[in-house]
């Protein structure tokens, strides 16, 4: 994974604190925390990441925790 190219938001402010995401070459989606880099990587197809931002935009996931 470490030659993959990550991206993460200009949003994520002076700490970083965000996550990237990267383009695998088989159309999948590769999703990680920008703090703990090496600590865990979820995949997911363009589909799923696309329905997770818009439910993030949507508020479906305030309220969380």
């Amino acid at each position: 994974m470490s030659q993959l190219t990550w991206r993460k938001s200009s949003f994520s402010g002076m700490e970083g604190n965000c996550v990237e995401v990267a383009a695998l070459g088989d159309g999948r989606i590769a999703v990680r925390n920008s703090r703990h880099p090496d600590e865990g990587i979820v995949f997911c197809t363009r589909a799923e990441l696309d329905a997770w931002v818009e439910g993030i935009k949507a508020g479906q996931i305030d309220g969380l925790g």
